[in-house]
């Protein structure tokens, strides 16, 4: 059997773009579902039951599903992927500053400043050094 030649492989431009493109389309539909799925788990408004209904609707009916989801909830997808942004904002920082160990205001610093200094740690000149530096 002979090896084809390259005059046998008829793909042309045009079909190499409308491929292109559905698999575009058919990757943004897959991440659509995949917001949507995960907004319907996120929810606090709905049940159970509610959420049930709602994933046996995207896979049996996902085109209609989706429509119908982003019309009733699109406005609700919003506030529950903002109010996870501030969550998860909120945590980072809250580890950042309990990882880093510095005090939260500037009130704290000064106590312990104040410390170090009863201690012997810090002489006066440095005391007031750091202190101007925190009050400026």
């Amino acid at each position: 059997m002979a090896a084809p030649l390259a005059s046998d492989y008829n793909y042309p431009l045009l079909n190499i773009f409308w491929t292109m493109l559905w698999l575009f389309l058919w990757i943004l539909w897959i991440f659509l579902l995949i917001r949507i799925i995960s907004d319907i788990f996120r929810s606090e408004d709905m049940n159970g039951w509610v959420k049930a209904i709602w994933v046996i609707v995207m896979i049996f009916l996902p085109f209609l599903g989706a429509l119908i989801y982003l019309i009733a909830r699109g406005d609700k997808m919003y506030a529950h992927e903002r109010k996870h942004a501030e969550q998860a904002e909120a945590a980072a920082q809250a580890y950042i500053k309990s990882a880093a160990g510095t005090p939260t205001n500037t009130a704290d610093e000064l106590h312990k400043l104040a410390e170090l200094r009863d201690r012997g740690v810090l002489t006066a000149a440095e005391f007031d050094t750091q202190k101007a530096k925190l009050l400026a």
